[in-house]
């Protein structure tokens, strides 16, 4: 369990914003250049930590994979700005070889905002080995981090059906329990993204029970909209059926 004051090392951001809030996007490519490949990669070994964490934000701009290796090296720098900045390239250049480096450093890195970096970074790599570290993260970490690896593990659709099956126990868990609404929400949204990869069976079913609940019992608002809009996705029919049994009711 990682204590909520880890965040405040950098800045005072509020803590359940998205890894990419503070990477600034590029305008249209017509109208800025992107930034030289060559150069960049030149300088994320520079002896500067200002030079090697703007190096390492321009790769979530560029695919390139020459620029993997020096990325996995800069998840351990003795910068978090650094380490931060290369979880977030890492998650625009995923690549097989970047799992464990990333999986070793959400397992023993202080700072909060880098660990939410590297949910979202393992999340984007569709890897089957990030499905434990991740729900282990859902259950564990502070609230930003507990809401990135929820919709990290909405990208388990794209693994395949075991790992769906085993990302959805902790997504229900969460769901139910998770104190902050927030990551209640996010997890609505990736059960309702797992269950449109699952047959008709008994996980299937669970999922849709919980679903349900949260949409007819969570006190915030914003899960139950999210439940609902899952349900609606999903196209089950206990789930339409109660959505339209509640609001003919006057419930909501």
């Amino acid at each position: 369990m990682y204590d909520e004051d880890d965040l405040s090392l950098l800045d005072a951001v509020v803590e359940l914003e998205s890894p990419l809030d503070h990477i600034e996007p590029l305008a249209d490519e017509s109208e800025v250049a992107k930034p030289d490949p060559e150069l960049m990669l030149e300088l994320l070994e520079n002896s500067q930590p200002q030079q090697r964490m703007l190096a390492a934000r321009a790769f979530c701009d560029l695919q390139d994979e020459r620029a993997t290796p020096h990325l996995i090296h800069l998840l351990t720098d003795n910068c978090p700005l650094v380490r931060v900045s290369a979880a977030y390239a890492i998650g625009r250049n995923p690549a097989e070889n970047a799992v464990e480096p990333l999986i070793t450093q959400l397992n023993r890195d202080w700072n909060g905002y880098v660990r939410k970096g590297v949910v979202w970074a393992l999340g984007n790599c569709r890897d089957r080995r990030s499905l434990a570290p991740l729900a282990d993260a859902l259950r564990t970490d502070i609230p930003a981090v507990r809401l990135w690896a929820a919709s990290a593990l909405a990208q388990m659709a794209e693994v395949g059906y075991e790992a769906v099956v085993g990302a959805i126990p902790s997504l229900i868990e969460a769901l139910v329990q998770d104190p902050i609404a927030a990551v209640r929400s996010n997890c609505a949204w990736a059960i309702g993204q797992l269950c449109r990869e699952l047959p008709s069976n008994v996980v299937y079913a669970t999922a849709i029970d919980a679903l349900i609940q949260a949409f007819a019992e969570d006190q915030d608002l914003g899960v139950r909209e999210d439940a609902k809009a899952s349900l609606l996705g999903v196209g089950d029919p206990r789930g339409l059926q109660l959505i339209e049994t509640l609001e003919q009711e006057g419930w909501f």
